[in-house]
């Protein structure tokens, strides 16, 4: 680990507080907006099926922290010793290539966890790198206090297994994706679904913020490529393309 991510880790990952006691501490809108998490089974499946209060005493072994965006929480090949449950904001998974190239694989959006494979007995490393978009608030568990916790509470490995399915399901999608659909379809099945999962609704259209190069790197495909369909599909009326940020009007002509 570099010096640099060895000083972001000990200024937001230095295990100072106590748990449990600032998880009791957060304020009445953070903790709402965990309450909803937890009670919306699309999103909340890392403690779903699990009773008030066992959710209560996993929750009682986190500590919170408050993440400033473009910070990268895990880093691929670093030994995984914590979990964490991403509370608000926005995060996506990396890879760096051997030649130092940066591909953009999953998208995480509210409720969704990331370093599961800290619960492993095996101690292991990070298999990809994690970095916080916008600013965003996660809760976080050592790698002794989720395994713990996950003996206790047998629920949490088996909504960590339905996860890793999830992400198996979202792999072999990419994979046949690369395989048989055309640039443009692979690109408007990115757009499609990022507008899915991260976009915000408005009365003008779903509002999805992504450049051109994270669309022309997660898609496979080149930033030209990348320019000349969203061209395309902003002279139709599909949608609306700003610096930063595309304003998808109408979803489904995408694939017409």
């Amino acid at each position: 680990m570099s010096s640099r991510a060895r000083e972001i880790a000990a200024r937001y990952f230095d295990g100072t507080y106590r748990p449990g006691a600032q998880w009791m501490r957060l304020d009445t809108p953070l903790r709402a907006e965990v309450d909803s998490l937890l009670s919306d089974r699309r999103r909340g499946r890392f403690l779903s099926g699990m009773s008030p209060k066992d959710c209560d005493a996993v929750l009682l072994a986190s500590v919170h922290r408050h993440v400033p965006r473009d910070t990268v929480v895990t880093r691929q090949a670093d030994p995984a010793e914590h979990l964490y449950l991403l509370i608000n904001g926005l995060a996506r998974h990396f890879f760096i290539t051997p030649t130092g190239r940066k591909v953009y694989l999953l998208w995480l959006s509210p409720g969704e966890t990331f370093g599961g494979v800290s619960i492993l007995e095996e101690p292991c490393t990070y298999l990809v790198s994690t970095e916080v978009v916008k600013g965003s608030d996660v809760l976080v568990w050592t790698r002794d206090s989720i395994r713990n916790l996950a003996e206790q509470y047998p629920r949490i490995l088996e909504n960590g297994l339905a996860t890793a399915v999830d992400y198996l399901a979202w792999f072999l999608a990419s994979h046949l994706s690369l395989v048989c659909n055309t640039a443009k379809e692979r690109l408007a099945h990115v757009v499609f679904s990022l507008a899915k999962g991260i976009g915000e609704n408005r009365s003008d259209g779903i509002h999805l913020e992504v450049t051109n190069e994270q669309l022309a790197n997660t898609a496979n495909i080149t930033l030209f490529t990348v320019s000349r369909y969203l061209n395309t599909w902003q002279r139709s009326g599909v949608l609306l393309k700003q610096r930063g940020k595309i304003i998808l009007r109408s979803p489904k002509r995408l694939f017409s």
